[in-house]
């Protein structure tokens, strides 16, 4: 293997690649301890801003193996359960201000808030020299991922993106059988998600409220522009406006996108089109959408084309039919390795994955469709009421090779060959990835100076930002050609007013 080949792969897996972890690799090696790394068996002191759902979630994670020293939330009512679950530990509602008063005390910070903040917060902590677990999707726009991705280089921190899919077997599995060449060269791939419980097709923004006492809205809107205060807004529906959310692309497709980009180690697009939409709009995401994105051919791996396909049901005729596969259930179940002779994760990274059992989200709008949206979401996907063989509809994606076919579900937690009778009695490859001990528990190993996290920036960052241009031609018509290097569409003026955001006075971010 040439060099070239190897820097390649530790470009996109790191340490993820098995083999023995180097002698130097461990925090109680004295030249990392000066660097603020801890041996594994002290506890890491970490902070949290955004302590209810999904953040608080981060945050109990967080808590079973290392010390809680510092809460922020914007919402004390949003964050009341978890402010009392942890009565000495000081509160605060702005992130600066706990920085610079308990800063000397954090080793690491989890962030689990608004899209439209990740960049903002996750800056400030990573360069007060904190190490910084990040939800999904990472960032709002594609230059926020880059900034991330540089920030993380130069502060030299330990990063990790909450998308939990990367630390389960199954998608790296579905790597490895990739890589095998069972299903051959891959050139096309098709990633779903359920449709959204988040507002959608909206035309014009919520009128405004009167903001109650618990929440300072003007923090909760940080760099976005000023606008009055709506409770529509929180704690779930801002996911679907342009200015604070990324759609179903940052609730489930981070997720689902995860195993394609895994294999198939995607780097920057040449070009990305809308090729289908449904109920468009100015203000929100669309009801429904197709993207394709090309990709050029990276090594060995062909030229792919990548289709997006965004709250796709059974009964649409833009639902991608795989070929061949008409009498057959396309996606997997979950965890669905133990008869194959690896017992998946022995624990599900971070808890279950959103979107099963229950009814639809409380506050999710009158009439919306039953999706993935978060805990007690019912998933009506492939495999729920009403699926269509045959058809890819739910959390999943799929491979099509030249010898043969591959489907992933959920966030990357099951795997499977198509037709069903191929996988039946098919003996998986060597591993030549390491298994992970969890999400959390991966990017708190880091923190103490183990090998670099599954979802690194240095391996997060780039999948983040294609995700987001993906965001991007969601809302802007015509064949968009991107230029990676000067980071534009090379021809549309309009799209590149949404690479970057505008930011209000004194939200500005620089290195």
């Amino acid at each position: 293997m040439s060099s070239n080949n190897v820097s390649r792969r530790h470009f996109f897996f790191g340490a993820l690649l098995a083999g023995p972890v180097p002698a130097a690799g461990f925090g109680s090696v004295p030249s990392l301890r000066a660097l603020g790394y801890k041996p594994y068996y002290d506890k890491l002191n970490v902070a949290a801003v955004g302590c209810g759902g999904q953040g608080g979630v981060d945050l109990n994670e967080a808590a079973k193996t290392e010390n809680i020293v510092a809460m922020c939330d914007v919402d004390e009512n949003r964050a009341g359960a978890n402010f009392a679950k942890y009565p000495k530990v000081p509160k605060y509602k702005d992130f600066r201000v706990m920085l610079d008063k308990e800063g000397k005390n954090i080793d690491a910070v989890t962030i689990g808030i608004p899209d439209h903040m990740h960049a903002t917060v996750a800056l400030a902590c990573m360069q007060r020299g904190k190490h910084v677990y990040c939800e999904k999707p990472l960032t709002r726009t594609p230059w926020e991922a880059r900034l991330l991705f540089d920030a993380a280089a130069k502060y030299k921190v330990a990063t990790q993106m909450g998308n939990q899919g990367f630390s389960h077997e199954a998608n790296r599995t579905a790597a490895e059988i990739i890589w095998s060449g069972e299903i051959g060269d891959v050139t096309e791939a098709h990633i779903s998600v359920t449709p959204g419980t988040h507002p959608t097709a909206l035309k014009d923004f919520p009128p405004g409220e009167d903001v109650p006492s618990t929440i300072d809205f003007d923090l909760w809107l940080g760099g976005a522009s000023k606008r009055p205060f709506s409770s529509y807004y929180a704690p779930y529906n801002w996911r679907g406006f342009l200015e604070f959310g990324t759609g179903q692309i940052g609730n489930w497709a981070t997720h689902t996108a995860g195993p394609v980009q895994t294999a198939l180690m995607l780097g920057a697009p040449i070009s990305l089109e809308r090729i289908f939409v449904q109920g468009e709009s100015s203000v929100t995401f669309p009801t429904q959408a197709v993207v394709q994105l090309n990709f050029p051919a990276r090594g060995k791996m062909p030229a792919v084309k990548v289709f997006y396909h965004d709250g796709p049901r059974s009964d649409d005729n833009h639902a991608y039919q795989v070929p061949g596969m008409e009498n057959e259930t396309i996606l997997p179940p979950v965890d669905n390795l133990g008869d194959k002779g690896r017992g998946a994760v022995r624990n599900r990274p971070n808890g279950p994955p959103a979107g099963f059992g229950g009814s639809r989200k409380s506050g999710a709008p009158a009439g919306a469709p039953m999706g993935a949206g978060g805990p007690g979401v019912k998933v009506f996907g492939d495999r729920g009421p009403g699926a269509k063989p045959g058809v890819l509809t739910g959390n999943g994606s799929v491979f099509i090779g030249t010898k043969g076919i591959l489907a992933t579900s959920s966030r990357g937690e099951g795997v499977h060959l198509l037709p069903a009778e191929k996988w039946k009695d098919y003996k998986l490859p060597p591993q030549l990835l390491t298994r992970s001990p969890g999400h959390m528990l991966d990017w708190a190993r880091a923190c103490k100076g183990g090998e670099p996290s599954c979802s690194d920036f240095s391996i997060s960052a780039p999948y983040a930002e294609w995700l987001a241009l993906t965001a991007i031609a969601l809302h802007v018509p015509g064949k968009l050609d991107w230029d990676p290097k000067a980071m534009r569409f090379t021809n549309n003026a309009e799209a590149n007013k949404f690479v970057k955001p505008v930011f209000r006075k004194g939200w500005e971010l620089k290195l």
